[in-house]
Order: C-alpha cells, then sequence, then structure tokens
C-alpha cells in the first residue's frame, strides 16, 4: 500500500472577490509540479460563490466534469441546450467530448453556494458531449457509501466515461466501513467535506485528503460525525 496526504491547508488558494477556491490540485494560476492530479483525477476545486455572481461562459473539451452542490443553488446553462439548477446534494456530471459550452451563477441574492469540482480525465477523445443530473438525498448515506457517479454502466448512478467511481458517505462517530475497489488496479482518493476520520492510520480533518493506491480496500472510520468524497480512480 501507498498513500499521500494533503492537509486542507496546503492547497491552493484563488481569491476573485466573488470566488473563493481551494484547488487540491494545480489549477489555472496555481501551479505546483508535484500536485499535477492523482491518477486520472485532474481536478477538485472546493468552490464558494458569492449571491448573485458566477462563471461566465467558458468552454471545456474531453475531460469528465463532475460537480457536487454543499449547499446553496447553482444555475447551469450550456450549448446543448441543458439549462437546470443543481440543489444541495444534487450531482451534475457533463462529459466535454469534442467541447461544449457552458455558465454557471449562484442564483440566490442573499446566499451564497459552496460546490465541489471534479474533473477526470476520459477514457476515450472526442465524445459526443453529454449531460446528466440527479439528486443523492444525504440520508441515504448514513453510516454507508453511495456511488453517484461511475464507469459502470450496470450501477445505478449517473455514468462517467471513465472506469472510476464518485462515492458519498455519511458517517456517524464511533462507526467504521469498508470500501473495496470496483476496478482492480484503481487508487483512491478521499476528500473529507466535514468532521474527522481516521483512514489507513492517517487523521483527517476537514477538507483534508489522502491518496491511497496498490491496495484493494480502505478501512475508514468516524472520529466525529463526519461527511466524505471517497474517488476510485485509475492511476495511469
Amino acid at each position: 500500500m501507498k498513500k499521500i496526504l494533503q492537509r486542507a491547508n496546503e492547497r491552493g488558494v484563488a481569491e476573485h472577490g466573488w470566488l473563493h477556491s481551494r484547488h487540491s490540485f494545480s489549477f489555472a494560476h496555481y501551479y505546483n509540479p508535484d500536485k499535477m492530479g492523482f491518477g486520472l483525477l485532474r481536478v477538485l476545486n472546493d468552490d464558494t460563490v458569492e449571491p448573485g455572481k458566477g462563471f461566465g461562459t467558458h468552454a471545456h473539451n474531453n475531460m469528465e466534469i463532475i460537480s457536487i452542490v454543499l449547499e446553496g443553488a447553482l444555475e447551469h446553462k450550456d450549448s446543448m441546450g441543458s439549462t437546470s439548477v443543481i440543489n444541495k446534494n444534487d450531482i451534475q456530471v457533463m462529459s466535454a467530448g469534442t467541447g461544449i459550452t457552458h455558465s454557471e451563477y449562484n442564483l440566490s441574492k442573499s446566499d451564497i453556494v459552496k460546490f465541489l469540482q471534479l474533473w477526470i480525465i476520459p477514457k476515450e477523445q472526442n465524445i459526443k458531449p453529454r449531460y446528466d443530473q440527479r439528486s443523492f438525498p444525504e440520508k441515504e448515506r448514513t453510516n454507508q457509501l453511495i456511488t453517484v457517479a461511475s464507469g459502470d454502466k450496470n450501477m445505478d448512478a449517473l455514468y462517467i466515461h471513465q472506469n472510476a467511481e464518485i462515492n458519498l458517505g455519511v458517517l456517524e462517530a464511533g462507526k467504521t466501513i469498508n470500501t473495496k475497489l470496483t476496478f482492480p488496479g484503481n487508487g483512491f482518493y478521499l476528500f473529507v467535506i466535514e468532521g474527522d476520520l481516521l483512514v489507513v492510520d492517517k487523521k483527517l480533518e476537514r477538507r483534508d485528503s489522502i491518496g491511497v493506491w496498490e491496495a484493494d480496500e480502505i478501512t475508514i472510520k468516524a472520529e466525529t460525525d463526519a461527511k466524505f468524497v471517497v474517488i476510485e480512480i485509475p492511476m495511469n
């Protein structure tokens, strides 16, 4: 088993007035040659958007983009004609493929939006762009992991164009769960949303993360009530 630990205060920082962002890996003006991703997980951004503000129309291609709204509501519009509101506990998946433009705005005039955005390198280039969205209520994941996105089309989850999985968990203090790989040879990347966890003998606090590879399963123990994301990702 190999592992790499990243503390919350070691992430890249971007402050734009309307946007407060923390980057687990190199992104935009934040560059660290030692933090270019974890396997095929290229981006994990922890974003807070001020009321009435947002990302104007911009382009993507050849990337699987997953958004997890933690608080508030984010309005999405794209060049495929998709218009939607992504609320708390909603998951959005967008396959950029041959190219897509989209915008994301905080609908509220008084409340912030908090969301995680992940970019995963797809297993094929230049596929047809695609959009999907679904709600996963928090009560469904208490003391367990639920798969919200997967490259396995047989799973009851949003499809992503890679042999990867994104799992959300909520653990009460003192509870322990094990999670095993769905795709052999992948690694695990765990990001703590809230609370304290013990993962492969490492204590993790709010917004800390750990990458584990050359292991078929990991054990997760909650030292306090905790919420977290486990990303199973190809390592090359």
